[in-house]
C-alpha cells in the first residue's frame, strides 16, 4: 500500500481531475504521504480524502493540496512562502522542493514537533518553524512572495495581506459553513488586491489566540 506504484495511482487521479503542473505531480509522487499519518490510518494515505491527525486537525485530501500548490505557483516560483498551519507537515513537504524557502507557523506544538521530525527524515532543509498564532502571520519574516493557509478564517485577515511582497499571492480558504477557496494577488507594490474565488472547499477553522504547548 505504501509503494511507489500506489503513489503513482494517486498522482494519475490528480492528473485526471485537472492538475497539470508536472513538477507538482512529480513531487507528490515522491513524498510518502503515509508517514504523515498515524499507523492506523496509513493504509488510507493515498485515497483522495482528508484524514484526522489529532487535536481536531486534518490532513487535506491530495487533490486540495495539489490544487492549492498549483495556484501558489501559478505566477512562477516564489522565493519565500509563508504557510499558515503546519499541521502534519505534508503540505510543507510538498512545497519544500518547489520554492526557495518555506516559513511555517503552527499553534499546536506537538503537531509541529512531529512535522519537523518528518521533514528532517525527508531531508527538507529549507523550512523554518514558528510556534505562533497564524491569523497574524509572521511579520518579522515578511514580506512573502506567497502565503498559503491550511485553515479557514471567517474573512481574510488584513495582517496577511500586509505581509505580501509586491506581486505576491495569497491562497486561502474563507468562510464558516460555506467555505470558498480564494486566490488573492497584490497588484505590484500598491495597496490594491485582486481577489478571485476559485471553488468550494472544507477546512478546519483558523483559530486565533490559542497556543497549545503540551
Amino acid at each position: 500500500m505504501m509503494s511507489r506504484r500506489t503513489r503513482q495511482r494517486m498522482v494519475d487521479r490528480l492528473g485526471e481531475k485537472g492538475i497539470t503542473n508536472k513538477k507538482i505531480l512529480e513531487v507528490m509522487a515522491n513524498v510518502p504521504r503515509h508517514i504523515f499519518l498515524d499507523e492506523a490510518l496509513a493504509h488510507r494515505a493515498y485515497d483522495d480524502v482528508s484524514l484526522p491527525i489529532g487535536y481536531g486537525q486534518t490532513l487535506s485530501q491530495p487533490w486540495v493540496v495539489a490544487r492549492m500548490t498549483e495556484l501558489l505557483l501559478s505566477l512562477g516560483r516564489p522565493e519565500k512562502v509563508l504557510e499558515i498551519g503546519t499541521g502534519s507537515g505534508y503540505q510543507t513537504a510538498v512545497l519544500s522542493p518547489l520554492v526557495d524557502r518555506v516559513v511555517t507557523v503552527e499553534r499546536i506544538a506537538p503537531l509541529q514537533r512531529r512535522a519537523r521530525q518528518r521533514h528532517y527524515d525527508l531531508k527538507c532543509n529549507n523550512i523554518r518553524y514558528h510556534h505562533s498564532d497564524g491569523e497574524f502571520g509572521l511579520s518579522r519574516e515578511a514580506p512573502y512572495n506567497a502565503i498559503i493557509s491550511t485553515a479557514a478564517p471567517e474573512r481574510i485577515p488584513q495582517s496577511l495581506l500586509d505581509q505580501l511582497a509586491p506581486d505576491g499571492v495569497l491562497v486561502i480558504p474563507v468562510g464558516t459553513d460555506q467555505q470558498q477557496l480564494h486566490f488573492v494577488y497584490r497588484d505590484g507594490d500598491s495597496d490594491q488586491f485582486v481577489t478571485n474565488i476559485i471553488e468550494p472547499v472544507h477546512f478546519v477553522p483558523l483559530v486565533a489566540g490559542e497556543l497549545v504547548h503540551s
